[in-house]
């Protein structure tokens, strides 16, 4: 099957009127480069335009979904200097977070592995997720110093409940497959092995309905979630931003990368 949109880290296949998107840097676990930035936002305006997409099936190679952003890259960034004002991780965030919500064909998500902070938003800006019942999903930006500025402070609040998504944004939990379904973030749990097959079969029978009707419903239903984008996602993204120039991110990188646990209390 020839790749439909020959994105770098992105791989596309068409089938029929089902678009298969797989997140391809499996050595990495599908984690975020400023490539794979780039490739989501175009990714999500072609969908937007190509009318022979009629459903989406999004899923990553190998045994992650996506584990968020790339720690090796956030090295390089320690080492060079992140650029002032961080306003690549505006213009990329917001782009991707618009980006999603103007896809109006169904999405659903094959969570085949861990599903990360923007992973996780990556799944759960679809419609429906199917999880492997080995995955764990959550939004960990906490543990690296960091405000959770790409999806978890804006979807989470509304998917899982306000104090509970406080509880998971400040602690960095991450829940496995069947609190996932308790608490409203996957809609199915199936064993690893049948994921992506469970999620192209709902896919193919959304693909087969009547086009107008679900894209229309789901319009309505993400017109809540698109007033919290446009209204909180640049703050988040800002105060993520900032949180990029402190001390305890810089303490988080350096004990994960020296695999040692960050010392955040240093009396300062």
């Amino acid at each position: 099957m020839a790749d439909r949109y020959e994105l770098e880290t992105i791989a596309t296949g068409l089938d029929g009127s089902v678009l298969t998107v797989t997140l391809n840097r499996p050595d990495r676990g599908n984690g975020l480069n400023k490539q794979m930035h780039l490739d989501l936002r175009d990714l999500y305006h072609r969908i937007a335009g190509d009318a022979d997409v009629r459903a989406v099936v999004l899923t990553g190679a190998g045994r992650s979904f996506c584990v968020g952003a790339d720690f090796a890259t956030m090295e390089e960034n320690l080492e060079t200097g992140y650029p002032d004002g961080r306003l690549d991780l505006l213009d990329d965030g917001i782009d991707i977070a618009r980006g999603a919500l103007r896809v109006r064909q169904p999405m659903v998500a094959a969570v085949n592995g861990h599903a990360i902070g923007l992973g996780a938003s990556l799944a759960l800006f679809c419609d429906i997720v199917y999880m492997s019942d080995a995955a764990r999903i959550g939004d960990p930006h906490v543990n690296a110093g960091l405000v959770a500025g790409d999806g978890g402070a804006v979807l989470w609040p509304q998917l899982v409940g306000l104090n509970r998504a406080k509880e998971l944004l400040m602690t960095g939990d991450l829940l496995d497959a069947d609190q996932a379904e308790r608490f409203g973030l996957a809609n199915h749990i199936v064993p690893a092995d049948e994921v992506l097959a469970s999620a192209t079969a709902m896919a193919r029978r959304l693909a087969s309905g009547p086009r107008h009707a679900i894209e229309f419903n789901k319009r309505l239903c993400n017109k809540e979630l698109e007033d919290r984008v446009n209204r909180l996602y640049e703050l988040a993204l800002a105060l993520e931003a900032i949180t990029f120039d402190t001390d305890d991110h810089r303490e988080a990188v350096d004990a994960f990368l020296n695999k040692r646990t960050p010392n955040f209390d240093r009396g300062d």
